[in-house]
């Protein structure tokens, strides 16, 4: 059982959830407001139950400016129809729809604090938004975005001065069709980062059909009712633009309901693989056979659909080791009644259901889930869940109680006991986790720089939502920016090994994707419990190489540069 340091003052609220102010420190915060983000999603809904409103959407905590902390990019949507105007909707928007960018001051002024610079960026990102991905595509040491719509998407290049220019048209990488999750990932290992596009359903205006419930009631459709498309690969060819190749790589053979996806070497070959979370339909699990074409593997490899032999309704997905073997396992979040799924790999790619045995199935049937991210609250070494819930068909009981958004949920927190079993620690996290919401996309990193990882929660027809990590930097742990040779650029996708002082060792991987429509800070935290110190640290670089680290100082972020190790 967790059991952080007690609070002088007992919040009213933790108190009257707990029984009493003997209760422990909640372990989030959410101070969003409080620090200058007063972002609200807007879904465009005004009655018609267009299938995308309940969609979106995602966002990132990345350092666009090379600060040092980590500033945030909200995605934001819009009316569906132009011609309808916005005093309609449901809830009318209060503020411009463009996606907003956030400067994170706490570098600048030692306090942590938001400051909206959308309009001094120059970024005017005005379409549908579903998500965004991040990375130096131009090897020029500041980050770009990428950002998907339901239509056009838009690539922004960082200018490294403050401001972004849409290259969209220039780099070659629009896709018009409804897109949801991307990642930038070097899948022929050149250098340059490769742009990987999930696109959802072929779902327009023109074809939307309304749907009912079985009480006659409009309501929002389902996968099924739309067929699904492929997804889209663009290769970087190092000068700015980018190369369609997903004809020639196998990609656009294979058809989905795209949502969420996840990028690593997940059968050890050191091939850079990619796993399509598909709603409705089987997964989809991309092993790259280095020749520049992928096969999907996934009915093989045990990750396609459940024990049951069914294919759920997979939304968000993310990967790392937690169990702390060495590979990378699988965490696909789903439907209502359905539960949620842990996929165990073997160390070559194969993957077991491990879901009931962990203690996962149960609580997760009770809601839909959506982003969802392996990370170490506690910093105890062990890996933890959150995940982001919000259902997409009326709640009975939220509409008799004249819900003004009836498909609100709370989100969850599950806590790795280190022993292949999980525990639901929501009701112990604090206030932060309490409202009920439509939560959609998360994005995980440590804003504050304190050592522990913050959640930035993004709400679907709500307000974005920063949880402040309050119990994480108790524990000693190690910060590490993993630069290539010069220093420049992030390499995501190297893995550090940490062989403890008892001996033991942890594997983390430095990733920016995953959750669902969102982009994650690349730094690696790792805690190590009560251990206090490591005997060795081993960077596994993205090129194959390896180099061992010694002296590293805890309680502290580190740049390590590859080919710089001593």
């Amino acid at each position: 059982m967790i059991r952080p340091k007690v609070l002088a003052l007992c919040p009213a609220a933790f108190a009257l959830l707990l029984g009493g102010c003997d209760a422990p420190t909640e372990l989030f915060v959410e101070r969003a407001v409080e620090l200058g983000i007063d972002f609200v999603n807007f879904n465009g809904m005004y009655g018609e139950r267009h299938y995308t409103e309940i969609a979106g959407s995602g966002g990132a905590l990345f350092d666009y400016d090379n600060d040092g902390d980590l500033d945030l990019y909200l995605v934001q949507g819009a009316m569906l129809d132009p011609a309808t105007p916005l005093e309609s909707a449901v809830y009318p928007p209060t503020a411009p729809l463009l996606d907003r960018l956030y400067r994170n001051e706490l570098i600048e002024t030692g306090r942590l604090g938001f400051v909206d610079v959308t309009a001094a960026s120059g970024i005017v990102s005005d379409g549908y938004g579903m998500g965004v991905a991040v990375a130096d595509y131009d090897a020029d040491g500041f980050l770009d975005l990428y950002v998907t719509n339901f239509g056009s998407n838009r690539m922004l290049r960082n200018n490294g001065d403050g401001t972004f220019t849409d290259t969209t048209r220039k780099t070659g990488t629009d896709d018009l069709r409804w897109s949801t999750s991307a990642t930038f990932v070097d899948y022929d290992a050149d250098g340059w980062p490769d742009l990987f596009v999930v696109n959802y359903l072929d779902y327009t205006l023109a074809n939307h059909t309304p749907c009912y419930d079985p009480t006659s009631a409009i309501e929002y459709c389902g996968p099924s009712s739309y067929d699904p498309v492929s997804q889209c690969l663009f290769r970087n060819r190092g000068d700015g633009t980018f190369e369609d190749v997903s004809l020639p790589s196998g990609i656009a053979r294979r058809y989905a309901a795209g949502l969420g996806v996840a990028a690593t070497d997940f059968n050890g070959d050191g091939r850079v693989d990619l796993y399509v979370a598909s709603d409705g339909r089987p997964n989809i699990l991309w092993i790259n056979r280095g020749d520049g074409t992928f096969t999907d593997e996934a009915l093989l490899a045990g990750c396609s659909v459940n024990a049951d032999g069914e294919a759920e309704a997979s939304m968000g997905v993310d990967a790392a080791d937690f169990d702390g073997d060495g590979d990378e396992d699988l965490f696909v979040t789903h439907l209502v009644d359905e539960t949620n799924t842990l996929y165990v790999n073997d160390g070559n790619g194969w993957f077991d259901d491990a879901t009931v045995p962990a203690g996962l199935g149960a609580v997760s049937r009770t809601a839909t889930g959506f982003g969802t991210v392996w990370f170490d609250y506690d910093n105890d070494g062990w890996l933890d869940l959150v995940v982001a819930n919000g259902a997409v068909k009326t709640i009975e009981s939220l509409r008799r109680g004249n819900h003004p958004y009836p498909l609100a949920e709370s989100n969850q927190l599950f806590r790795n006991h280190g022993d292949g079993s999980f525990e639901d620690v929501t009701g112990r996290a604090g206030p932060a986790f309490l409202p009920v919401e439509v939560s959609r996309g998360v994005a995980a990193g440590d804003v504050d720089n304190d050592g522990d990882t913050d959640l930035l929660i993004i709400n679907n027809s709500g307000p974005a939502r920063l949880l402040i990590n309050q119990v994480g930097n108790r524990k000693a742990w190690i910060g590490l920016q993993l630069r290539d040779g010069e220093g420049k650029r992030d390499l995501p996708g190297t893995r550090v090994e940490v062989v403890h002082v008892d001996g033991r060792t942890l594997w983390r991987r430095s990733r920016v994707e995953g959750s669902y429509c969102s982009s994650g800070d690349p730094r690696v935290r790792v805690g190590l419990g009560d251990a206090g110190a490591i005997r060795v640290l081993r960077t596994h670089w993205p090129d194959g190489s390896v180099e061992e680290w010694t002296d590293l100082p805890l309680r502290r972020y580190t740049t390590l540069r590859q080919g710089a190790s001593r």
